[in-house]
């Protein structure tokens, strides 16, 4: 399983110190890490292409000729399934959370770019928007159309199955590696390196509110995409930090801007508010309380987004 993929990232990424911002936190010299899939080289990067690898492959072998996916109005997973669609001779219709920006920005600019079908629904709600997509793949059926239906952020067993293999390469990379920080969204990054590591120990999500139920269903699908994967399921229990989100998924925090200015201006690493800036607070408040002392290394994952920066709000706030 392993192997059925349909290969369109820049693989392995690159893993990194961070000696500057880890000698900040009080952290060893090449304690602090940083993998960087962003770098994973479609349309901007980042880590739904690790799973896109799968999902399309999947779509491919069911004859299917359109995929259909949504998220937030600034979805990276919707950026980057309609590159995939673009790259490997799909159609793509995208449901987004509104308002519509006009003119586009951020990752819509994209979108439009790529020539996406995008359909707009007034507001966020993870439930609400998979239910929609369900609802355009049965339309777009009906027209004669054969849809491949992506959920939100492509978090199924098949599309954990490509962190799962990112974990593996991990541990070529640094075989003392003893924990991988990383922003929780939908789940299916997290899941998936929770099953090729086979601990959830090893691996500590910091929650940025996208989805209801992240404990739960992070240990399902990290057990699920292990089979997948011919491995055993993981052991323990799934390990995620719920103190970064805020008022609401997608809300700006004050640490968060700190994180990302802190990685900027001591490592030249831009982060995005959503995701891996939030990640990397977590990664700061669990370094400052000296939760990483017993740790080898600890890697941070980069997630990519950084379209979503260039956004009016988005911009304004950071700086």
């Amino acid at each position: 399983m392993l192997d059925r993929r349909i290969p369109i990232a820049n693989l392995p990424t690159p893993l990194v110190p961070l000696d500057r911002l880890g000698d900040a936190l009080g952290m060893r010299p090449g304690q602090l890490l940083a993998k960087l899939d962003d770098a994973t080289g479609l349309a901007g990067g980042g880590n739904k292409v690790r799973k896109l690898e799968y999902l399309c492959a999947d779509a491919r072998a069911r004859g299917c000729d359109t995929l259909v996916t949504g998220g937030a109005q600034q979805s990276n997973h919707a950026r980057l399934t309609a590159a995939a669609a673009r790259r490997l001779g799909f159609a793509c219709t995208l449901v987004l959370t509104g308002p519509q920006p006009e003119p586009p920005i951020g990752n819509v600019l994209l979108e439009r770019l790529l020539g996406a079908d995008i359909r707009w629904k007034e507001w966020y709600d993870f439930l609400g928007v998979e239910a929609e997509i369900a609802t355009v793949c049965d339309e777009l059926a009906v027209a004669g159309r054969k849809p491949y239906l992506v959920p939100i952020g492509g978090s199924t067993p098949l599309g954990a199955v490509g962190y799962a293999r990112c974990a593996l390469e991990l541990r070529e990379q640094a075989p003392d590696l003893d924990l991988v920080v990383l922003a929780t969204g939908s789940g299916g990054t997290h899941a998936g390196l929770a099953a090729g590591f086979g601990d959830h120990a090893a691996v500590l999500g910091i929650d940025v509110g996208a989805r209801p139920d992240l404990n739960l269903w992070v240990e399902e699908l990290a057990s699920a995409a292990a089979a997948l994967a011919g491995l055993p399921a993981p052991r323990g229990r799934a390990q995620l930090d719920l103190d970064h989100v805020g008022p609401h998924y997608a809300a700006h925090t004050d640490e968060c801007r700190e994180a990302i200015r802190m990685a900027a201006r001591l490592e030249g690493l831009i982060l995005d508010p959503v995701y891996t800036g939030k990640a990397m607070a977590g990664l700061i408040a669990n370094a400052r309380a000296g939760r990483f002392a017993p740790y080898r290394r600890v890697a941070f994952l980069h997630t990519g987004g950084l379209p979503a920066l260039f956004t009016p709000a988005n911009a304004a706030w950071a700086v």
